[in-house]
């Protein structure tokens, strides 16, 4: 699988990646390798316990919008001192009508 993550960036509770990777891919497919391939380095540097959560989500963005969501990606902390990682995506789920399983969201 090739692409570029122009910027990668979270907190303690989740991660956003912004890639551009050719449409062959399925989400799940993405998800898997960045999953498999980050687990050690994470483990190795910061928690031996460390295990990913068992969904993800996955949005596209249009090319007009990359700027606006690099910037988003690259506040994560200070962001989400105001506004919570969790209710934020369940807004974002549900204004976007975004059908989930509530049991994915958080674990």
């Amino acid at each position: 699988m090739r692409g570029t993550a122009p910027i990668v960036n979270g907190t303690a509770d989740h991660v956003h990646v912004l890639l551009r990777i050719l449409p062959v891919h399925s989400a799940a497919e993405i998800a898997r390798v960045i999953k498999t391939n980050s687990s050690g380095s994470v483990r190795a540097k910061w928690s031996s316990n460390f295990a990913w959560q068992t969904g993800y989500g996955v949005f596209s963005v249009s090319e007009s919008n990359v700027a606006a969501v690099t910037k988003y990606i690259a506040g994560q902390e200070e962001h989400h001192k105001k506004h919570s990682f969790q209710k934020e995506l369940l807004a974002f789920l549900k204004k976007n009508n975004v059908v989930y399983d509530e049991k994915y969201p958080w674990g």
